[in-house]
């Protein structure tokens, strides 16, 4: 007699199937509008003006942050760890932008967002690996900014109180002589006319869920740009250059 498999699930006649599925999606449909009204909430978060002119370098040369919007109103940027001692970026983001394929980067570029990758890495790594993993995303350093110190995703006490999630790291493992740490994150900005907004980071187990445009959309202040959407026609007065976060 073969022996039974072990921490499967119970075999049950076809009715009784059914029951415990729909049963179990009442409690989907929940978790969806739960997901719904908290996609809400994070589109009425407030916004910061960045003040700041970073200086990236990309394969058109030295860049400021408006150039990587490319003519569009939103702007995801992928914190993608790349130390510039490296010589491989980070196995767990590459695994990320293998997964972020033509497609989505596509779907988002109707809804009027661009995607990118910025790490710290010298620009000629950077496009070494990109050219070895086969990818057209576009790929800027940051090496001589502060951009990624700004945006907590590179941890350096000699440069600034390390803080990740928005939480302090503390400890021996981030004391004074601690080298620097990249970590991983995703950032989104709003351009309004010559005026760009951070609106929303990121991090951690909080990178995950980001498999699909629509994943996509949800972290920023503009979202899935569909009717059903809070707050009503947000697209639209962006759009237009509408001072809609003044109301």
């Amino acid at each position: 007699m073969s022996q039974e498999p072990v921490n499967l699930p119970q075999v049950v006649t076809r009715e009784q199937w059914r029951e415990a599925r729909v049963a179990f999606l009442a409690k989907e449909k929940a978790a969806t509008r739960a997901r719904d009204a908290l996609n809400t909430e994070r589109r009425n978060l407030p916004m910061v003006k960045i003040d700041k002119e970073y200086r990236l370098v990309g394969p058109e040369g030295e860049v400021g942050l408006a150039d990587l919007f490319d003519g569009k109103r939103q702007l995801i940027v992928q914190h993608f760890m790349f130390d510039p001692e490296w010589e491989k970026g980070c196995p767990g983001c590459t695994a990320g932008v293998d997964e972020t394929g033509p497609g989505i980067i596509a779907h988002l570029h109707k809804r009027d967002t661009n995607f990118v990758l910025v790490s710290r890495a010298p620009l000629q790594k950077l496009q070494a690996y990109q050219a070895e993993r086969g990818w057209s995303i576009p790929w800027y350093s940051s090496f001589d900014s502060d951009f990624n110190y700004d945006f907590d995703v590179t941890l350096d006490s000699r440069v600034k109180p390390p803080e990740y999630n928005y939480r302090p790291q503390e400890g021996p493992t981030m004391g004074a002589a601690k080298k620097s740490e990249e970590v991983p994150g995703f950032s989104m900005f709003l351009r309004l006319g010559d005026e760009i907004f951070h609106t929303y980071s990121t991090y951690a187990r909080g990178t995950e869920n980001t498999g699909s445009a629509y994943d996509f959309l949800d972290l920023t202040a503009m979202g899935r740009q569909e009717e059903w959407e809070e707050p009503k026609g947000r697209a639209a007065a962006v759009r237009a250059n509408v001072p809609f976060f003044d109301d």
